[in-house]
């Protein structure tokens, strides 16, 4: 913590009168406004998503970076000179106890258990999509940010967007009436497709020297050991069930987000899901090319019943009427189809939103502009920013648009259909109170994962 800081902490007296600092006027956990927090990034290599997120948090002090890797890393180091360098997120957390703030962009298997630590020593957290690894941990994640009243945000970065709010108002307004039916897709194929660098085979056999400068016992953390192969990292482990989430945990976050957000979606009630066959010898190691979830949402207030029918690996929904020859659809996005019209948008945080066709659009009397909005541009480090507000107002101030208490149930919903690919062909009912499925052992089972000795939440 900077001198600067300590002195802020410290009441003045002056003979008679006690002039308080401003943390203790806003309460526990605030920070003034004009005062620097001081930031960690976990998961910094170069052109990862750790590096842009520590890039829209310049305003503040980058004070540590952490990365196994510290090849792929050096660009990041060199860019911040006065931030300490560390291999072992545990030893940073430990022993550096200026840092106030934490940035997890590190792959999915590892964000809940750097998350949770952070959390329990109070530090804000900042944490990529999806936001675990498990459905568990993002329950488990959930609960605890909410005891330590840390200030979170997940990296969905379109929940910060104009386009999502204004989804929302134009759902609430009744633009295209009741919504029943969803259809949210990606080209976003992982494990065993032809598109990704990653070569679908069988677990590697073969194993190469582990790179001088990566320590590959803590890029596993808390998954099974197995041998370094370049097909896990630094690329290709989204592909891979120990690391990854799929098509639907790394995409879903984002696509689904704004029906999430506007039909105020919640937990599914039924999953199911079917996909391309998996290549036998791979079929217990990665996720299939190309999948479809199905889930049922119940009656949430005024909106009915819902379906969402989620796709991957370029499998699209039907083309819709309202489609004209010249109309495509985008190679990630969402239609939104109520009792009388149809909303279509692309990936993050409902880009390129509007009323389909074209006609209804220009003849829609826009509602009132009534959800607050964040300053800036999520494309431009918004997202980061808001953040960075909510950690200076503190527990009493505005949460950031995607907390952990939104974010959670968000990765859940996602991650509860990774299950449902895992188990294909079957029909799950989810009882999110009791945070079971209330037909299928096997599926429970999936809910939560065992952790490598040494390693736990």
């Amino acid at each position: 913590m900077s001198s600067r800081r300590k002195f802020l902490k410290k009441s003045i007296i002056i003979p008679s009168i006690m002039i308080l600092p401003r943390h203790v006027l806003g309460g526990k956990g605030y920070t003034s406004p004009s005062d620097k927090l001081n930031i960690a990034g976990v998961g910094v290599r170069k052109w990862g998503m750790g590096s842009g997120n520590l890039s829209s948090c310049e305003t503040e002090n980058i004070v540590a970076l952490c990365d196994v890797d510290h090849k792929l890393s050096a660009e990041t180091f060199n860019k911040y000179p006065k931030a300490k360098v560390y291999k072992d997120f545990r030893v940073m957390l430990e022993t550096q106890k200026d840092i106030d703030a934490v940035i997890v962009a590190t792959p999915d298997h590892t964000h809940a258990i750097i998350s949770m630590m952070s959390i329990k020593l109070g530090k804000h957290v900042f944490c990529q999509k999806p936001l675990t690894h498990t459905v568990y941990e993002a329950r488990v994640i959930t609960e605890t940010a909410r005891k330590y009243k840390v200030q979170t945000q997940m990296g969905n970065q379109g929940r910060s967007s104009e386009e999502i709010r204004r989804l929302k108002e134009w759902i609430d307004d009744g633009a295209i009436g009741p919504v029943r039916k969803v259809y949210a897709w990606t080209d976003r194929p992982v494990g065993g497709n032809p598109w990704d660098t990653f070569d679908a085979k069988a677990k590697p056999k073969e194993k190469p020297p582990i790179p001088k400068d990566l320590d590959w016992d803590l890029w596993l953390g808390p998954a099974k050991y197995r041998n370094y192969h370049p097909s896990y990292h630094p690329n290709s482990w989204r592909a891979w069930i120990d690391f990854g989430t799929g098509s639907m945990g790394d995409m879903g976050c984002h696509i689904i987000d704004p029906s999430f957000y506007a039909l105020e979606l919640g937990a599914p009630s039924e999953i199911q899901a079917t996909s391309t066959h998996w290549i036998p010898e791979v079929e217990s190691q990665t996720y299939p090319s190309a999948s479809i979830v199905r889930m049922k949402f119940p009656k949430r207030g005024n909106h009915p019943e819902l379906e969402l029918t989620w796709s991957d690996g370029r499998i699209l929904p039907p083309i819709p009427e309202e489609f004209k020859d010249t109309d495509k659809f985008t190679l990630s996005g969402a239609m939104i189809i109520g009792d009388k019209g149809k909303i279509i948008h692309d990936s993050h945080g409902a880009s390129r939103l509007k009323i389909i066709p074209k006609e209804k659009m220009l003849s829609y009397k826009q509602p009132p502009k009534v959800i607050p909005r964040i300053n800036g541009d999520w494309r431009e480090g918004g997202h980061e920013q808001d953040w960075i507000r909510a950690c200076k107002e503190g527990p009493n101030g505005i949460p950031a648009s995607s907390s952990f208490e939104y974010g959670g149930p968000l990765t859940e919903m996602a991650l509860l259909g990774m299950i449902a690919i895992r188990l294909k062909d079957q029909r799950l009912k989810w009882d999110s109170k009791k945070f079971e499925f209330t037909n299928n052992k096997e599926a429970n089972a999936l809910l939560h994962k065992e952790y490598r000795k040494g390693w736990s939440l």
